[in-house]
């Protein structure tokens, strides 16, 4: 899954109307021709109703490092978040600290 990002698993299930299941998005990548990767990433997600886009994001487990280049304290402030069972932690929201915050300035 090393390959996969949220944005070529996004557009492996751009044609899902939804609430959908982890089947439904599984079976939408296989006739859209996403990579081995991209349906993998798909099958270890938990097998619930899915609301939209963003949760299926959310819940497909990535290289954490792959999209979102967050910082050691974002990362670690994620680990803290609790979140809904089967979501990525790496993908969960985390604001930069108020140091980096200061420093970027």
């Amino acid at each position: 899954m090393a390959d996969t990002n949220v944005h070529d698993v996004l557009g492996a299930v751009r044609d899902v109307h939804f609430p959908a299941g982890k089947d439904d998005l599984v079976d939408a990548a296989e006739r859209s021709g996403a990579s081995g990767d991209v349906v993998k990433a798909l099958r270890g997600i938990a097998p619930e109703q899915y609301a939209n886009k963003e949760e299926v994001a959310r819940s497909v487990r990535l290289d954490p490092a792959s999209d979102r280049g967050h910082s050691r304290a974002q990362r670690a402030e994620q680990a803290r978040q609790g979140g809904k069972p089967g979501l990525s932690q790496h993908l969960r929201d985390a604001p930069k600290p108020p140091v980096e915050d200061e420093l970027d300035r």
